[in-house]
């Protein structure tokens, strides 16, 4: 009985720890991200921004996301990519407007997406 009992508090102690771990990795690398978007954003408001800046942008997401598949859903990573290639094209053609309003989304996905994982009762339930 008792070798039941730390074998269930020892299972629990390690999911635990995983999904803290799980957390804090997800939110440092959507934290980076964002900062890299915000960069990009003051560009694109300044209207120095060229496409070049974007798709440096996009391959920095590139690197990111193959690190993150294994812990997000793809559906998470496809909507991020969808909102890079469109701000990308709209950088390029130098459509500012319409640029900014796709970083916004960009920053609100940078701002839920680790929420998501964070542990707490409002994530298990």
């Amino acid at each position: 009985m008792v070798k039941s009992l730390i074998s269930i508090a020892g299972a629990f102690a390690i999911l635990l720890s995983a999904a803290f771990l799980e957390w804090f990795y997800v939110e440092k690398q959507f934290q980076s991200f964002g900062q890299e978007i915000e960069m990009l954003t003051d560009k694109v408001e300044a209207e120095t921004a060229n496409e070049e800046d974007a798709k440096i942008v996009r391959n920095s997401w590139e690197d990111k996301k193959s690190h993150l598949h294994i812990l997000i859903p793809h559906n998470d990573i496809s909507r991020v990519d969808d909102w890079i290639s469109e701000t990308v094209s709209l950088i390029g053609e130098k459509n500012y407007s319409l640029a900014l309003s796709k970083l916004e989304v960009l920053q609100q996905i940078c701002r839920t997406v680790p929420e998501t994982y964070r542990p707490g009762l409002e994530n298990i339930f």
